[in-house]
């Protein structure tokens, strides 16, 4: 047991186990903090959060100036609010700084020291976090969770190495050069694709499937609990040795060759993963002359490309929350393996036309073989498609209407059969693909809100414009202080010859802010047989995901409803995770008849229930449906009941009806439906920003047509 008032140890880092992607990234980013840190995802349970703790201890100590609140290198010439440093300097410990998701900016940057302004009248600066973490391991646990406000912040020091702060009357710069470390479960939503490129490396963890391993994990585990100390005194040693290789790889960093031969492979690994930007490029060169340091050698070989284009590329070629993060490794093999073409003489380009392959191709046409692979051409697009454009798209022509094949029964689900998606597979009988997301219109809730920070909906929020100030003694916590208002509500005391001379805390005034908050957008979609006796479910599915693309970008939390058949399923409860949602949709059945009304009833359930928990955020309901219900007796009665009480079930919700019914002859009873719920009623095709534009363009048309002929 550990003695009353001792620091239980870490656990070691040399005592995890079946961890060695994640170790290695965490070494190499330790070894070259010029790679950018390191995002670590991965379900819950696999001692991501162990692993990055466990690093801070097998770190060399760091030298650093004496009396710097910032910890710099008194052998660096640094431009620091507390220099110049002169003297021998001392060492410390390496620094590893958590950062909670809960904190506040003013925590994290810095801010007007409260006491000694209140107490000296003097204008302090307070160091935050970043000051901290100067030199060190930023670490951020559920790093997918954090505000927006604090992920600019991150971004800011992350690219220029220093933290400026200008609020409070506060004006300071200092550097900040921090090694970003992140661990996240992806079932809890994604990052934004800024923070997400500004993390160097990436890797995936997950749980060991070999029983033998994981009982050892298990073992240690234990044996780390019942006896902390003594279980860290059985790895002291391997722990030194390890501080030492990385200090020695640090200082063999310096002599590692990166020939020009080499550096065109990293570049053309990069090119071949269609990577945006020239940061991949940059990262995967640090990464592998890391990793060369690392094993010793004083040359980059093509094993070091390799291992770093595997941590540094995976997060850099998603296109969108919905596409899986990984590598293609047999499409990096054939791209290390090609032979770089030499620069012709004088370095001009040849005049000659293109080289003839040896079948009479050209190089920008595709061979393939009798298996189907590439034997020839540019290599294959990462996912292993070619280069023409997806079907399906907003400006693709539309599909064939159901007039054109024939009348068909709404209700019967052997007439809903999807069109084969993209690419020739058949889809499963019942069940339609999405095509390509496309930018969905602005849906947003009216009035004002105060839930969490986001970007849909009007709010007050702890950061924005500010648009008055909130009365004494009543500011929410984390309302920033407005100095102007504060002062001169002293001045004004100080006026009336009440209480000292100076600002006091009863002077205090908070700014109230305005900005944008994420809401709850509930998508309740209609997948009965109606829906797709036209052919429409591909196109709902599409617009599904568009605005499932449209919540992640707006930082909601997005829900799934869908009803069908005689049953509602609450397909995916509320989450941040939209790709989890997007994985729902796709696996999302449709046919036979259509319960209205206990799909309405589920929505309001889901909505109250939610309320309850968070009482802030607002929800947004959109209803993809075309009106119908069919489902059980009375079933068009029934959801009109439903419908006409839907303001006294949900009243803190606003809600969307897309109406998805298609054909020469149309019912109505969407639009119908959202009169009665007082709702939005869209037209499925307005789902589309691009659709709006055109809509208006047509209309302002029109009626400038009509003027000129009047």
């Amino acid at each position: 047991m550990t003695a009353l008032g001792q620091r239980t140890p870490t656990y070691p880092f040399t005592a995890l186990v079946g961890a060695d992607e994640l170790t290695t990234a965490l070494l190499l980013s330790a070894i070259s903090p010029e790679i950018g840190g390191v995002l670590v995802r991965g379900e819950k349970g696999t001692a991501k959060s162990t692993a990055v703790r466990a690093l801070a201890a097998v770190l060399p100590e760091q030298h650093v100036a004496l009396g710097c609140r910032f910890g710099c290198d008194p052998d660096r010439a640094e431009d620091c609010p507390d220099g110049p440093h002169d003297g021998p300097g001392t060492t410390r410990p390496a620094r590893l700084v958590e950062l909670p998701v809960g904190a506040t900016e003013d925590r994290v940057v810095g801010s007007l020291d409260l006491r000694r302004a209140l107490g000296e009248g003097e204008a302090a600066y307070q160091p935050g976090l970043l000051a901290e973490a100067h030199r060190g391991i930023l670490y951020v646990d559920e790093v997918n969770l954090l505000h927006d406000h604090l992920v600019d912040v991150l971004l800011d020091a992350a690219a220029m190495g220093r933290n400026t702060v200008e609020r409070d009357g506060v004006s300071i710069s200092h550097p900040a050069r921090i090694t970003l470390v992140g661990t996240m479960n992806p079932e809890e939503g994604e990052l934004r694709p800024q923070l997400l490129d500004r993390f160097g490396l990436t890797v995936h963890v997950a749980a060991s499937r070999d029983p033998r391993e994981r009982a050892e994990v298990v073992r240690r585990r234990l044996a780390a609990d019942a006896d902390p100390v003594g279980f860290a005194a059985g790895y002291e040693r391997s722990e030194v040795e390890l501080t030492e290789r990385i200090a020695a790889a640090r200082a063999g960093v310096r002599e590692v060759v990166l020939d020009e031969r080499t550096l065109r492979t990293v570049a053309r690994v990069c090119a071949g993963f269609d990577v945006d930007g020239l940061r991949a490029d940059i990262v995967t060169a640090r990464t592998a002359v890391a990793h060369a340091a690392w094993q010793g050698r004083t040359h980059v070989t093509r094993e070091d490309v390799r291992a770093a284009a595997l941590l540094a590329l995976p997060h850099r070629r998603r296109r969108s929350p919905f596409d899986a993060p990984g590598l293609d490794e047999d499409l990096l093999d054939r791209l290390l393996d090609e032979e770089p073409e030499d620069d012709p003489p004088g370095g001009d380009e040849p005049e000659d036309g293109p080289d003839e392959q040896p079948d009479g191709g050209r190089p920008d046409e595709q061979q393939r073989d009798g298996d189907g692979r590439t034997t020839g051409g540019p290599p294959p697009t990462p996912d292993g498609s070619d280069d023409t454009p997806p079907s399906g798209r907003a400006d693709s022509p539309p599909e064939p209407s159901a007039e054109d094949h024939g009348a068909q029964d709404p209700d019967d689900p052997s007439d809903a059969q999807a069109a084969p998606p993209a690419g020739g597979a058949a889809a499963p009988v019942g069940t339609a693909s999405a095509q390509a997301p496309y930018r969905a219109r602005r849906l947003e809730l009216a009035g004002v809100g105060s839930g969490p920070s986001g970007r849909r909906s009007p709010a007050l929020t702890p950061r924005g414009r500010v648009v008055g100030t909130h009365p004494a003694g009543q500011e929410p916590a984390g309302a920033p202080v407005h100095v102007t208002a504060t002062l001169r509500a002293s001045a004004a005391r100080r006026a009336a010859r009440t209480g000292p001379a100076r600002v006091t805390g009863d002077d205090l005034r908070h700014a109230v802010t305005r900005g944008r908050e994420a809401n709850l957008v509930l998508l309740a979609v209609d997948a009965s047989g109606s829906m797709a006796a036209r052919r429409r479910m591909g196109e709902v599915k599409t617009a599904v995901l568009s605005l499932l693309l449209d919540a992640y970008q707006r930082r909601d939390r997005v829900g799934l409803v869908t009803f069908r058949g005689a049953q509602t399923e609450v397909a995916l409860p509320p989450t941040s995770s939209v790709d989890a949602a997007a994985a729902r949709l796709a696996q999302l059945p449709h046919g036979g008849r259509t319960p209205l009304a206990e799909g309405l009833t589920q929505v309001a359930r889901v909505v109250a229930r939610e309320q309850v928990r968070d009482r802030h955020q607002r929800a947004l309901v959109v209803v993809v449906t075309d009106g119908r219900a069919t489902a059980g007796a009375d079933a068009l009665a029934r959801a009109r009941v439903v419908a006409d009480g839907w303001s006294r079930a949900v009243p803190t919700a606003q809600t969307v009806v897309v109406d998805c019914e298609s054909g020469r002859f149309r019912m109505g009873l969407a639009a119908d439906l959202a009169r009665r719920m007082g709702a939005e009623h869209i037209a499925l095709e307005q789902v589309a920003a691009s659709g709006l534009v055109e809509i208006v363009t047509d209309r302002t048309g029109t009626a400038r047509n009509g003027r000129s002929a009047a």
